[in-house]
């Protein structure tokens, strides 16, 4: 077995992983920093035994899991969870309810388990955890698994180096307007499973995600837009005979 097939091998199971851990943080990041970090990292930490547990007991025959059920399922409720933030994000960005005081909201959030962010968090590195272990095993086919892993361990080194930088930045961001990012991300995300388990095939595949947030966001900022200009007081109408 030559060094350049080891290499090509790495390579590839390194850029497929990274793509799949990149999505999961992309998510915990969300949810850690609008819920609360105790319950993300719990919940993440979770996923993870889950899949090394899953992965010592099963190992290849991962393959033959249902990868598209449980992308369906996740993607409803991600779908849900992600309307029901981004309907309270907009509400309060148009000014139909009160802001939160978001230091204690935040300081509330961070000292206690919240099981949303926990489920959230856990789904989210379950269902991407599952793919970089597909990844690995069809990268590392024929004997070569141990140079798959190891292209994935660096993906996944790299990006939890990354959240960990990203962390600080992010806790400095007003509460409303991380939850009506958050909204908009994990709706897009819920969309994009939910096609993947109907089997539909993305255009540009994983680049399709940019798009569904995106036009969520640009929906959501439409919403907002609307609801001010309804609530805009109307000008003052001159009484016939009074100034």
């Amino acid at each position: 077995m030559s060094w350049a097939h080891v290499g090509t091998v790495i390579l590839a199971a390194f850029l497929a992983s990274l793509v799949e851990f990149v999505e999961a943080l992309t998510i915990v990041l969300a949810v850690g920093t609008t819920r609360g970090w105790r319950s993300a990292l719990i919940g993440a930490g979770a996923g993870v035994l889950f899949l090394t547990v899953l992965t010592l007991a099963v190992g290849p025959a991962l393959q033959r899991v249902p990868l598209s059920s449980l992308q369906l399922v996740i993607g409803v409720l991600l779908v849900l969870f992600g309307m029901r933030w981004l309907r309270k994000a907009i509400l309060r960005a148009g000014g139909v309810i009160g802001l939160r005081d978001e230091a204690a909201i935040y300081a509330k959030e961070t000292a206690r388990v919240d099981r949303v962010s926990l489920v959230t968090s856990f789904k989210a590195v379950t269902l991407e955890g599952l793919e970089v272990i597909f990844v690995v095993i069809a990268t590392g086919a024929r004997g070569l698994l141990v140079p798959a892993a190891l292209g994935a361990v660096l993906a996944g080194s790299l990006v939890i180096l990354a959240g960990v930088g990203l962390r600080r930045p992010l806790a400095r961001v007003p509460e409303n307007t991380l939850k009506f990012a958050v909204g908009a991300l994990l709706s897009g995300f819920g969309v994009f499973w939910v096609g993947e388990g109907l089997r539909y095939r993305w255009p540009g595949e994983d680049l399709a995600l940019l798009g569904l947030v995106g036009g969520f966001t640009v929906i959501a900022l439409l919403a907002v837009a609307a609801i001010r200009r309804s609530a805009a007081p109307a000008s003052p109408v001159q009484v016939r005979g009074h100034p």
